[in-house]
């Protein structure tokens, strides 16, 4: 003999429809205790009804609702550092994402998660980790408030200090360019056609300020420039990239 019951669980906003949760156990013992969890978190506004949908879904949702609020630069970014999560932990269901995942993910991304701009499978560094675990709360965050999980795992998982300080000993200190050598700079690109982008470059331009100068925006008379707008490279794949036009005020995607 087999037991089941059938509760109401909310509402489907798609449809306005009742939600309903069907169980079934080999128990009465079971059925009841099951049945009184439920109906208690139910109550309380804490139950969150079983669904199927795995992270790497659930993170395709989380940016197509960030790309209302976000400048496009900006959602492209945080593209680029979630899918550095995709691989491992994307594909298991949100509901059975555990600390111990997320977790696992950090100290594999540390270890072999580079998947470009170097070797890869060499450690991917400190803070494109950190990058990318900060997105995965924020997406996680959003589906705690959307009743999908009851809980983000990934609220406690930090960077751990050893690896910072391992960064820190291995990281070659750059020193800037001395007064000489930015002279021999100049004088080498003198006759480039980028000698002036290089040279404004040199000026504390950063390179999207730089690619956005409009000749209106240039008072040769009065040797000034202002900054009114900028451009921006979205992807480096071998068909023509996305070029992003934007204003000063959204520094924020803008590459210095």
């Amino acid at each position: 003999m087999r037991y089941r019951f059938v509760v109401d669980v909310g509402i489907d906003p798609a449809t306005g429809r009742r939600k309903q949760l069907t169980r079934t156990f080999a128990t009465l013992k079971e059925e009841k205790a099951e049945y009184a969890r439920i109906t208690n978190r139910r109550e309380e506004g804490t139950f969150v009804p079983p669904n199927q949908i795995n992270v790497n879904e659930w993170l395709d949702q989380w940016l197509a609702m960030k790309a209302a609020d976000l400048e496009e630069t900006t959602i492209y970014n945080y593209r680029i550092t979630l899918d550095r999560v995709r691989g491992r932990p994307g594909r298991i269901r949100l509901q059975e994402l555990t600390e111990e995942d997320v977790e696992g993910w950090m100290h594999w991304a540390l270890k072999h998660g580079r998947v470009r701009g170097g070797a890869a499978g060499t450690p991917l560094g400190v803070t494109s980790v950190e990058m990318s675990l900060a997105r995965l709360k924020d997406a996680l965050n959003r589906a705690v408030t959307r009743r999908l999980v009851t809980m983000n795992v990934a609220q406690h998982v930090t960077i751990p200090r050893r690896a910072r300080k391992e960064e820190r000993k291995k990281k070659q200190e750059v020193k800037p360019w001395n007064v000489q050598e930015i002279q021999k700079l100049i004088h080498g690109v003198r006759t480039e056609r980028l000698y002036a982008a290089l040279l404004l470059s040199l000026m504390g331009l950063r390179p999207a300020e730089v690619c956005g100068l409009r000749w209106e925006d240039v008072d040769l008379e009065a040797a000034t420039i202002t900054i009114a707008n900028t451009r921006t490279m979205m992807g480096t794949g071998a068909r023509c990239p996305q070029v992003v036009q934007g204003s000063p005020s959204q520094g924020e995607a803008c590459p210095r």
